[in-house]
């Protein structure tokens, strides 16, 4: 499921996406190809957080390989010349580096590092490596840690962000000493993959600071808080003139009782009170100012009149304005947004997700995945990334008459990008549906890409994949969808072959063409994979995204069975061997699913919810007024009990596997897999529930690697027992 965080602590919108071709290393004369494994993961290496120098000459990336032997994922910063003529080189050593940023003039290089101290991992902290030579310095030791360094324009200052209180800097036996019971007052106090159990802490929210950059045999400088109180500043960006600090931050102190939203602020340097320069009814997220910082293009989502469940993201443009509520103009009219504050909706009349979304379970696990908007040097366009049917490529907008114009096309996903100062180059990381995303160089002029790295190649040559088969089907209401078939390789058409269906979470969210391990996997144990994305998908439009609103679970599941009806129509799946498998909103339609039919003889409902009453009291989110229902569940228990799958356990004949992570806050076992599982234990079903301790909803992308490779272990496992007859013991 997706959520918001919104006990003040205000995230920016959510992005999945990505582009690109890859060219494998073939393998060696006479090698024959192998099927991929679960244990390639450990092979896998992902680029992640791409930066560009602002000449244009070089791109600072992290480097992210899974630890076999300790169980963890080791970063580090790597570089490589933008032209391609040389290799890519590691200039980082440590185990747990990242978030590279380039000085201004390009001679130093910012980034986060954290160490083991006695066995424990020790808060990061901001270290600057001098290109032309010598050792990382570390320029901060601040209590709690310091993240997302941010240069100012004449690289003598750096901003960021951290949780410590301007206290935590006096000497320790000088420190209040700090009570470990929590004084729960907000309604959202947890949140997925946060903190200890979850539990935000109100009292400490991520906060600026700025610390000056010493020179190399100069002492290192106190850092200095910028900001303070109860409420969160996230994505911090200087002025070009140097003299303000930007950020997003939703500073309504009754934030939980309304829809989603955040504003753009602005801090002066010296400190005092935030200014709010730019506001939408809804949340803004990704944002860049113009080069003469008299405008900000950023990514916004409108909350709808009345509220929505899904807000398809738009691209708008604004003066930098000062204190003002400032309305959207949902016409997409610009004519005064240069002069009147209005934030003006360039893409209203593109009817895709503005830097939208696609799922997969190979983004880097660690690791930032910038895409902010992008102006042009003369200010009269911005390139953004957008989902349109299942694929993400970069589009130029107008910003005079919101035109949108492709820079890159065909079946890839752009994952990430930075452009250098001039808005002529970007690194990007670019994926498909066989490989794993390498770093290119766009050209935005001449649209053509240049590959610069190549981590999967040796690896990806001895692997035997299949290439996806794209098709459209017709749903109960005529409506068109869209899905994708995955074969086994050595695809024989007079077989029958036993079949798994795939049920995307989100729900607003959409499968494409982004590398998959686990349908790999699945495709290379002999199965036919179906993976598709029914009515409230993302990157389908507003009304395609916002149709499931109060119905949900409902007639997305009737397009999940249609999908399944056309793919039997082509005579290669066994229909008596048929399995059902999702995750998050996935894990809720494989429930309501098997309550449904009977027809699948075998289900795996990873991180689930089977009562929505107990949902809205536990999950990490609270939507009192918007979302998938209209009132409370006590105000109306019946509409919770009819789209819940644990009213209709009875009709449950399916074997079913329950996945879940032991501190899951987004979809808590509590409301999900635990009760089906106890109620199907009592009715003497055949069921069994794997619990991952440490683990969150994030099992599946960024969970430790063993975890990832025993997930994928027991949901074919499972699917082997039931619909390959094959033993299975532990099960029983």
């Amino acid at each position: 499921m997706t959520g918001g965080n919104r006990a003040k602590h205000t995230s920016s919108l959510i992005r999945l996406v990505a582009i690109g071709a890859f060219c494998l290393v073939l393998p060696a004369a006479g090698q024959q190809k192998r099927p991929i494994t679960d244990r390639d993961l450990f092979g896998f290496v992902w680029v992640a957080d791409p930066q560009i120098s602002a000449d244009g000459s070089q791109v600072a990336f992290v480097r992210v390989t899974a630890n076999e032997k300790t169980d963890a994922y080791d970063t580090d910063i790597w570089v490589v010349p933008a032209d391609g003529r040389e290799a890519a080189r590691q200039l980082t050593r440590g185990t747990a580096d990242s978030a590279p940023r380039w000085s201004p003039d390009g001679r130093q290089l910012a980034f986060v590092r954290s160490v083991q101290r006695d066995g424990r991992q020790q808060p990061p902290q901001l270290f600057v490596l001098a290109l032309g030579g010598g050792e990382p310095r570390q320029i901060t030791d601040i209590p709690r840690g310091a993240s997302n360094p941010a240069w100012s324009p004449d690289g003598r200052t750096i901003a960021f962000t951290s949780t410590a209180r301007a206290e935590d800097l006096a000497p320790k036996q000088e420190r209040p000493r700090e009570s470990d019971v929590r004084v729960i007052i907000d309604p959202v106090y947890r949140a997925n993959a946060v903190g200890d159990w979850g539990y935000i802490d109100p009292d400490r929210p991520p906060h600026i600071w700025t610390v000056s950059v010493p020179e190399p045999s100069g002492s290192t400088a106190a850092p200095r808080p910028l900001t303070s109180g109860t409420f969160t500043e996230a994505n911090v960006q200087w002025s070009p003139d140097g003299k303000q600090l930007y950020f997003v931050s939703n500073r309504d102190k009754e934030m939980s009782y309304r829809p989603d939203d955040a504003d753009l602020y602005s801090v002066a340097v010296g400190g005092g009170e935030p200014v709010r320069r730019v506001s939408i009814d809804g949340q803004i997220g990704d944002y860049t100012l113009s080069p003469d910082g008299t405008r900000v293009a950023f990514i916004g989502a409108l909350t709808g009149t009345p509220p929505r469940s899904y807000s398809q993201p738009d691209l708008f443009v604004a003066a930098v304005a000062s204190e003002v509520r400032l309305k959207a103009d949902t016409t997409g009219t610009l004519s005064k947004a240069d002069t009147t504050g209005t934030a003006g909706n360039l893409t209203a009349a593109y009817d895709f997700d503005a830097d939208g979304a696609l799922a997969g379970d190979q983004r880097s696990p660690r690791g930032g995945s910038p895409s902010a908007p992008i102006w042009s040097r003369d200010g009269s366009s911005i390139l953004i990334k957008t989902g349109e049917h299942g694929a993400a490529n970069m589009k130029r907008v107008d910003v005079a008459t919101g035109k949108v114009d492709a820079v890159t096309s065909g079946n890839q996903e752009v994952m990430a990008y930075t452009a250098d100062a001039r808005g002529e180059h970007f690194a990007v990381v670019l994926s498909t549906q066989t490989a794993i995303g390498d770093l290119h160089l766009l050209n935005a002029g001449t649209r053509v890409t240049k590959r610069l790295t190549s981590f999967n190649d040796r690896l990806f040559g001895q692997l035997q994949l299949s290439e996806p088969e794209e098709i459209t089907y017709a749903s109960f209401d005529g409506r068109k969808m869209e899905g994708w078939i995955l074969k086994p390789p050595g695809f024989d058409t007079s077989r029958k072959y036993p079949f798994i269906l795939q049920i995307h979470g989100g729900p607003h969210a959409a499968y494409g063409h982004t590398f998959m391990h686990e349908f790999q996997w699945m495709a290379a144990q002999g199965y036919v994979v179906l993976f598709t994305n029914p009515r409230g998908s993302s990157n389908y439009g507003q009304e395609f995204g916002n149709i499931i609103q109060f119905k949900y679970p409902g007639d997305d599941y009737k397009d999940l069975m249609a999908g399944v009806d056309a793919l039997l129509k082509r005579g290669y799946v066994d229909e008596a061997r048929m399995g059902v498998t999702g995750g998050s909103g996935g894990g809720l339609l494989t429930n309501w699913v098997v309550t449904q039919t009977n027809r699948f003889k075998a289900a795996v409902s990873q991180r689930d919810i089977s009562d929505w009453t107990g949902f809205w009291y536990t999950a990490d989110f609270w939507t009192p007024n918007v979302s998938w229902f209209v009132k409370a569940p006590f105000e109306d228990p019946q509409e919770y009990a009819l789209r819940s799958p644990i009213t209709y356990v009875r009709n449950i004949q399916t074997p079913i596997m329950f996945i879940l992570g032991d501190e899951d806050w987004r979809t808590p076992p509590s409301a999900g897999g635990e009760q089906l599982f106890r109620a199907l234990k009592y009715l003497k079903r055949p069921t069994v529930m794997i619990r991952f301790p440490d683990e969150t909803h994030d099992l599946s992308r960024s969970g430790k690697p063993w975890h990832r490779v025993e997930r994928l272990q027991h949901i074919v496992g499972w699917m082997d027992k039931h619909l390959l007859g094959k033993n299975a013991s532990k099960y029983e």
